[in-house]
C-alpha cells in the first residue's frame, strides 16, 4: 500500500493539491486533518466529493505531532485494511512537518504500507513573502498552537529540504501574481535543487521519497549540490558556496556575520569556531532569522568531515552557502577569510572569548 503525504503552510493549497490528487487517483480515499484551538483535531475522509466519515477528537495539550500520532496513524492502519489497491492520501495540518507524519507512519502503522511521495503544497509567488515573514506562524495565522515560534520562512524551509516533490497550488482567494510565481519557482529550485517540481497534481511522480535521504538533508549544517542543470535561464537568485579551513575568530566572525547575511534569502551550513574548537557548529539563516546551533563533535573527533548528503567541500571544516540576489562571491569569500585565525593567533593557542556561547557547559 502505498501512501502520499501532503504537507502546506495553508489550508487553501492544501486542499487544492488533496483535490488535484484524488482525481489523478480515482478511488483513492483522501484524509484531512486539522487542529483547531484548545487542541480539538477534526478527521475527515472523502472519496472523491463524498465525505465518508467525520471525526473529533480533543488533545489534552494540542500537540501537533500527538494529533499526528494519537489519530492519524490509527485511522490509515484502518483505511489500509479497507482499501486495497489505490494509495492513500493524506493532506497534514497546515504548519504540521511531512516528516513528524512520515517517522509516524512508519513506526507506528502494523499493516506493510510506505510513504511513497512526501509532497509539499505551496503557492510559488507567496514563498518568498513567507520566507522574509518575521513573525511566528502563530503571530500570522497558520497554525493555533501559541508556543510555535517557527516563522513561516523556517517551515517552508524545512518542508524544501525533506520532501521529493512540491505541488505549486494557486489559491482562488488571492489572484495569481505571474512574476512572483515565476520567481517563487526560480528560488524553490534553488534552495531544493533535490526537488520534483510538478505542474500538476498528475505529473506527480511516485516512488520518489527516501526517508533516510530526506532526513539527512534536514540535519543542521547539510549543504545540498546546486542542480547540475542549473535554475534555469533568468533566475534572480543564485547561490555562493565558500569554505575556509582554519578556525573562526569569534569576534570577528560574530562583526562579519550581518553582512554575510544581508540580503540572503537562505543562509546554512557548517562552521569551526575557535572558541569552541572541539564543537561542529550549525549555521542557519532564513530571511530576517539567524542562528548558530551547537551540534556536538566533529566526525572521527576532528573538524573537516561534512555529513550526509553529497558534501560540497568534505575537506573543509567551514562551509557556507548563501542564496539570495546580486551576491558578490569575492565580498563573501573576503569577509570569510578575514575571519580566519592569523598565523599568530595560532601560535599563541591563546583561549578566546565565546560571545555565541557555543561551548558545551562544563
Amino acid at each position: 500500500m502505498h501512501l502520499i503525504v501532503v504537507s502546506s503552510l495553508d489550508a487553501l493549497c492544501r486542499q487544492q493539491a488533496c483535490e488535484g490528487l484524488a482525481a489523478a487517483h480515482p478511488g483513492s480515499p483522501v484524509v484531512l486533518h486539522d487542529l483547531l484551538e484548545n487542541g480539538l483535531v477534526i478527521r475527515r475522509v472523502y472519496s472523491g466529493p463524498i465525505m465518508l466519515e467525520r471525526d473529533e477528537t480533543m488533545l489534552e495539550h494540542g500537540c501537533l505531532s500527538c494529533a499526528v500520532r494519537l489519530d492519524l496513524v490509527p485511522a490509515v492502519d484502518r483505511l489500509i485494511e479497507e482499501n486495497q489497491g489505490q494509495p492513500i492520501i493524506i493532506g497534514l495540518p497546515p504548519a504540521v512537518p511531512a516528516s513528524v507524519a512520515v517517522s509516524a507512519l512508519d513506526r507506528g502503522l502494523g499493516r506493510p504500507a510506505r510513504v511513497s511521495s512526501a509532497i509539499l503544497a505551496c503557492a510559488p509567488d507567496a514563498v518568498e513573502d513567507h520566507i522574509w515573514d518575521p513573525h511566528t506562524l502563530f503571530e500570522s495565522g497558520f497554525t493555533p498552537v501559541a508556543d510555535d515560534e517557527r516563522t513561516p520562512g523556517e517551515f517552508l524551509l524545512g518542508e524544501l529540504a525533506f520532501v521529493d516533490t512540491v505541488l505549486p497550488a494557486e489559491p482562488d482567494i488571492v489572484p495569481a501574481d505571474p512574476v512572483g510565481r515565476k520567481r517563487g519557482l526560480h528560488l524553490i529550485r534553488e534552495v531544493a535543487p533535490h526537488a520534483d517540481i510538478a505542474p500538476g497534481a498528475a505529473a506527480v511522480r511516485p516512488g520518489l521519497h527516501r526517508y533516510a535521504e530526506a532526513v539527512a538533508r534536514t540535519a543542521p549544517g547539510t549543504i545540498q549540490e546546486p542542480r547540475p542543470d542549473g535554475n534555469g535561464a533568468g533566475s534572480p537568485f543564485t547561490t555562493v558556496f565558500q569554505h575556509v579551513e582554519r578556525p573562526l575568530h569569534p569576534g570577528r566572525f560574530r562583526q562579519a556575520l550581518g553582512i554575510l547575511a544581508q540580503g540572503c534569502c537562505v543562509l546554512r551550513g557548517q562552521l569551526w569556531v575557535a572558541s569552541a574548537p572541539e564543537c561542529r557548529i550549525a549555521i542557519q539563516g532564513v530571511g530576517p532569522r539567524v542562528w548558530l546551533e551547537n551540534v556536538g563533535g566533529w566526525p572521527e573527533g576532528r573538524p573537516g568531515k561534512q555529513p550526509a548528503v553529497r558534501a560540497l567541500a568534505p575537506a573543509a571544516a567551514t562551509v557556507i552557502a548563501a542564496t539570495g540576489e546580486d551576491l558578490d562571491p569575492e565580498e563573501f569569500e573576503r569577509l570569510l577569510r578575514n575571519c580566519e585565525l592569523t598565523d599568530e593567533e595560532l601560535a599563541s593557542g591563546e583561549g578566546l572569548h565565546d560571545p555565541f556561547g557555543l561551548r558545551p557547559a562544563s
